[in-house]
């Protein structure tokens, strides 16, 4: 029953975001801060499926500029827990197929978000020139999901070169962020499914590692994320 009900209240706010965010798109096509208004909505909702989130920032988050954000991918459930760290002025990237998702695809596009076409591999990196023109032009940042789909319950995946080729062609920092492991903890038909805590990392620097190290940095964002994962792990409170 309960699990009905979530089900329902979650497909009502589903249909209120789409005319919402389709008026908000329309005042203010693909601007820039759309996407972290509607982040900041589906966050929210992490109460009503009984999750208790806490999102943890560094000193001086709000001043560190365009950027390449780089989180850990989960489930479908990432919509609601991790979108708590998106911050203003950030975008994005995911797969073209999204925009055929009834309701969410067509708003994911509309708010400005960029879709690539990872079938083929000329169209993603022409892709990426586009992303790293925008960081450049814009000032925008971009939110990736380097392992490049959603590990249930597996760890952290190997990670894909595409975000760490962005941030130095772009010259702008890697800000890792990593989501404690939640994987199979969100029962909807139990009233608490404990606690996620999502917490973003100091920037990295890809200066110091050129194009020809973009794998060095890859391996050395990975490698701050999984210690940041096993420790998240050992603090999170699970549902009783």
């Amino acid at each position: 029953m309960l699990k009905l009900a979530r089900v329902l209240l979650l497909g009502l706010l589903l249909v209120f975001w789409f005319i919402f965010g389709l008026l908000l798109c329309l005042v203010r096509p693909r601007h820039p801060n759309n996407v972290f208004v509607f982040a900041r909505m589906y966050h929210a909702v992490c109460p009503v499926i009984g999750l208790k989130a806490r999102v943890i920032f560094p000193e001086g988050a709000e001043r560190i500029g365009p950027a390449v954000y780089v989180c850990n991918h989960q489930s479908n459930y990432d919509i609601f827990t991790v979108t708590g760290a998106v911050m203003p002025g950030v975008v994005a990237v995911g797969k073209k197929s999204l925009v055929w998702l009834p309701l969410f695809g067509l708003l994911f596009w509309l708010s400005g978000n960029v879709l690539i076409d990872r079938s083929n591999r000329s169209r993603a990196i022409g892709t990426i020139g586009q992303v790293v023109a925008r960081i450049k032009q814009r000032g925008t940042s971009i939110w990736m999901f380097p392992e490049g789909t959603r590990s249930q319950g597996r760890g952290l995946l190997p990670f894909k070169a595409g975000a760490f080729h962005t941030a130095v062609q772009a010259e702008v920092p890697v800000v890792p962020i990593i989501c404690s492991s939640y994987f199979g903890q969100v029962d909807l038909n139990r009233w608490d499914n404990g606690e996620v805590i999502i917490e973003m990392l100091p920037p990295v620097c890809p200066n110091e590692h050129g194009a020809a190290g973009i794998r060095e940095l890859s391996e050395m964002c990975r490698i701050k994320m999984e210690e940041k994962l096993v420790e998240l792990d050992s603090r999170v409170k699970r549902p009783a």
